[in-house]
């Protein structure tokens, strides 16, 4: 196959989520303290609402480090073997965060299937203020990811503190009415139900953070107009190769092969095409290559099922 005419487009790199450094190490701080109170008080009360909210907090703070640890990652220039840098640890974070999460919770649940068979005398005082000061560790933490929902690894630190600041909402419920009737399997029940709402949430962080591990089309971009879009540039009158996956939790990149019988686009066309890329599609990194056609010898990379 003739390659001779061999051209490379690159979208602007610079829209990178904003730094929030500030919001992880006060975020694991506070916490760290919060499970450390939290697990004294649910051994002194007996619950073991407080105990399991006090585990999901830990994993909080495992999460919190590993996105964190991404976040820095991120930004390492490319260099040796690592011709894109580090970007890629950002979605192996959110994918750690998920199943953590996921684990997590399953072990709660578990065992507030047990206790509901085998209750335990709760102190529903010490239940209801601890969980009480919990919903505002969690919840006034989770507030400061929550405008970065477009970085599936800050997203993944956010949902993590919003449900434990769900977990301890039904906490605090529990407690509140085992103290005016005595329903000591009301601590494992709400337990459980907040398990499963929290499963059900973290569902569709696990399923886009192994759609990025595995290269699959980020959620947001949609292949098909991206390709008719790409078909219907000027001068275009095939195109095959297309790959489209996400380089980190905010960054897309693509490549393929045009067709353009009429010669080489020059170096302007390229710019402006990725620019197009970035601008319609948010694709950051977008490297096309140009085929001329004039040899009656396909591209061994035509047919959709060769990568």
């Amino acid at each position: 196959m003739n390659r001779d005419h061999l051209s490379h487009a690159h979208g602007a790199h610079g829209h990178r989520a904003a730094s929030y450094g500030r919001a992880f190490a006060f975020g694991i701080a506070l916490n760290l303290a919060y499970v450390a109170g939290e697990a004294a008080a649910g051994i002194i009360s007996g619950s073991l609402a407080l105990l399991a909210d006090a585990g999901h907090n830990l994993s909080d703070v495992l999460g919190l480090s590993l996105s964190w640890g991404a976040a820095v990652l991120s930004r390492r220039q490319p260099r040796g073997r690592f011709t894109y840098g580090l970007r890629s640890s950002s979605i192996l974070a959110a994918l750690a965060n998920a199943l953590i999460l996921l684990v997590v919770t399953g072990g709660i649940a578990w065992e507030a299937i047990w206790r509901i068979t085998h209750p335990v005398p709760v102190a529903s005082g010490i239940l209801i203020g601890v969980a009480a000061i919990g919903i505002i560790v969690n919840g006034g933490t989770a507030l400061l990811f929550a405008s970065g929902a477009a970085d599936l690894n800050v997203k993944s630190a956010f949902l993590h503190l919003a449900a434990d600041a769900l977990v301890t909402a039904g906490v605090v419920a529990a407690g509140v009415v085992i103290w005016l009737t005595g329903w000591l399997w009301l601590d494992p029940a709400a337990s459980l139900v907040v398990s499963v709402v929290i499963i059900v949430g973290t569902w569709g962080l696990l399923k886009s953070a192994i759609g990025l591990a595995l290269d699959a089309v980020p959620e947001g971009v949609d292949a098909t107009a991206v390709r008719s879009h790409l078909l219907a540039l000027p001068g275009v009158t095939g195109l095959h190769d297309l790959h489209i996956w996400g380089m980190s939790t905010t960054e897309t990149a693509l490549t393929c092969h045009l067709i353009m019988p009429d010669g080489h686009p020059g170096d302007a066309v390229l710019n402006e095409m990725a620019q197009q890329l970035h601008h319609r599609f948010g694709i950051e990194h977008a490297t096309i290559q140009i085929e001329l056609a004039d040899t009656d010898e396909a591209c061994v990379l035509t047919p959709e099922h060769v990568v």
